[in-house]
């Protein structure tokens, strides 16, 4: 299969990019936000896996793209086969729906909220080598009840929610319980780490190889 290069995908290569992943309802959304407020739009983007899986599915099955982007009762009716679909389209193309969210991004540092599947966290670190910080976002059953989650079959022991359970090495582990002051701690131990990987991404870029 023909796969685009490097060039093609996106004109600015990032600094640093943050892979992140967690279960429904753990607050993936909320924190991905914080950071991206503490570093600024200009610096940092927040890119969607699902966003072009949604975008095409919606096209296909000639349904409202805005509503699948929600979190309401209408992406939750789709939501199964929604990841059926995505899954026909991984297997043909591990790379498909990465290449599609990053094509527009032109900041230095890219978080991508929504890694589910090794797949995806591979991808990047191959395109990517020595750029990719591994972040999950934690809550316990209970929190994450009281946020509206409900264990669903077919969904809750879906690759798209267990698929990073394990096998791979997080940088960083957050949790998300709702209390503020530990969530605000460990926003700015994960700020001093990004600036330290950026720090390190600078000196490797500026080293220039002896004639």
């Amino acid at each position: 299969m023909n796969v685009e290069p490097f060039t093609a995908m996106t004109s600015t290569p990032p600094r640093i990019i943050l892979l992140f992943s967690g279960k429904r309802k753990s607050g993936k959304d909320y924190v991905t936000d914080l950071i991206q407020k503490r570093l600024t739009a200009e610096m940092c983007c927040i890119l969607r896996l699902s966003a072009p899986l949604k975008q095409q599915y919606a096209q296909d099955h000639s349904l409202d793209y805005e509503e699948l982007l929600g979190s309401g009762q209408y992406k939750e009716s789709y939501r199964a086969d929604m990841i059926r679909w995505g899954e026909m389209k991984r297997q043909q193309d591990s790379g498909f729906f990465c290449r599609l969210a990053i094509k527009h991004a032109t900041q230095p540092i890219w978080i991508i909220s929504d890694c589910r599947r090794m797949s995806d966290v591979q991808w990047f670190h191959e395109e990517f080598p020595e750029r990719c910080i591994c972040v999950r976002v934690e809550a316990s059953e209970q929190t994450r009840a009281q946020r509206g989650w409900r264990i669903t079959t077919g969904i809750d022991d879906a690759e798209s929610e267990c698929g990073l359970d394990e096998g791979v090495k997080f940088d960083y582990i957050i949790r998300n319980d709702g209390a503020d002051d530990i969530l605000e701690k460990q926003l700015e131990d994960l700020l001093s780490l990004i600036k330290s990987r950026e720090k390190e991404s600078n000196t490797q870029n500026n080293i220039k190889p002896e004639k």
